[in-house]
Order: structure tokens, then sequence, then C-alpha cells
């Protein structure tokens, strides 16, 4: 029973982390940066989304409740920063952000960890139970984690030209994300009037 529970909550918490669809943006805020380095961002990653998930989890809806904050009003935020972070990326290529905060924003969240894991977290919990829910959170935020340890092999098929392209296209790709994220809060704060 417990096993059936699983699947039923790791698939779509594994479609909401979208560790492949989140990798080529992991390229490109990673790009020139040494190996070493870039385990630490990927480390600061995982464990800042697994901390806000698990956080989220138990007490997610008490705080959103107490201070008023919507999930709508999260994803409008997260939309927000993904979309000043891509914008910047396209027009100031050669003004890198510190790479000592890449690993927990917005990798950490709102990519890996954002609104639609922890939305996709609470109906889980509700349909499916605490347990299940949270066991395919840890391991879908690790698969992520080993996703992005893959990138180095990702990047020596492609070459410096083929990152440097799959960057842009990335950074577009982000700022789509942002807009759909702000789009999608808006959309369920109206209905919700």
């Amino acid at each position: 029973m417990f096993l059936k529970s699983f699947i039923l909550s790791f698939i779509p918490i594994f479609v909401a982390v979208d560790a492949l669809g989140v990798l080529p943006i992991f390229i490109s805020l990673t790009e020139g940066i040494k190996k070493e380095k870039k385990l630490r961002i990927i480390k600061q990653s995982v464990i800042a989304a697994l901390i806000i998930a698990i956080a989220f989890i138990f007490v997610g809806k008490g705080i959103f409740s107490i201070i008023g904050v919507t999930v709508e009003d999260f994803m409008i935020a997260g939309g927000a920063v993904l979309f000043i972070i891509s914008v910047t990326d396209l027009l100031f290529p050669a003004k890198r952000r510190k790479t000592s905060t890449v690993g927990v924003v917005p990798l950490g969240t709102p990519l890996i960890a954002g609104p639609a894991v922890l939305t996709t977290s609470l109906i889980s919990i509700d349909n499916i139970g605490l347990w299940p829910t949270l066991l395919s959170v840890v391991l879908n935020i690790f698969l992520a984690g080993v996703v992005f340890t893959s990138s180095d092999f990702l990047i020596k098929i492609l070459g410096v030209e083929g990152s440097r392209g799959i960057s842009k296209v990335s950074s577009l790709l982000l700022a789509a994300i942002g807009i759909m994220m702000i789009r999608k809060g808006l959309t369920q704060i109206i209905i919700s009037i």
C-alpha cells in the first residue's frame, strides 16, 4: 500500500521538480565555473531546496495563513525573481552574479523547490498522505542534484559555443517561466475573487 502511495506522490512531484528542464538553466548559471565550485553550488541548491520543501510541508499552510501570504503570492514573487535574473543574463552577460548565492536563489528556490513543488506537495499530502509525499520530495530533490552533477558531461558533448547557445536560450526560457508563474499566480487570484 505504501509503495502505491509513494508512486502516486512521486510522479507529480517529479514533474514539478523538472530537473531535466532546469538543467539548461543550471548550465547557464554555472558557465565558466570550476568543477569544485560547481559541486558546492549543487550541494547548496539541494540543501536549500530540501530545507525549504520540508519546512513548507510541515509549516507552510500555517505560516502562509498567519502572515497572509498565499501560494499565488509566492508564485508571483518567484516568477518576478526568475524574470529579473534572466533579463540580467541576457542584457549583461559579462556581469555574472555572485556564485555564492546561485545555489540558494534561483536554483534551490524557486527552480527546484518552487511554487509548483510546494503546491503539488500540499495537494499530495491532502490526497495521499504525509510520509509518501515527504519521501517523494526528498528523492526528487536528490535526483535533481544527480542531474546537475552530470552537466559537465553534457558541456563536453556540446562544446563551448553550444553551451553558450544553450545559455542564451535558457535565459529566454527562464524569462518565460517567470512570466508564466506570474500569470498563473495572477489568474488564481482573479479566479478566487
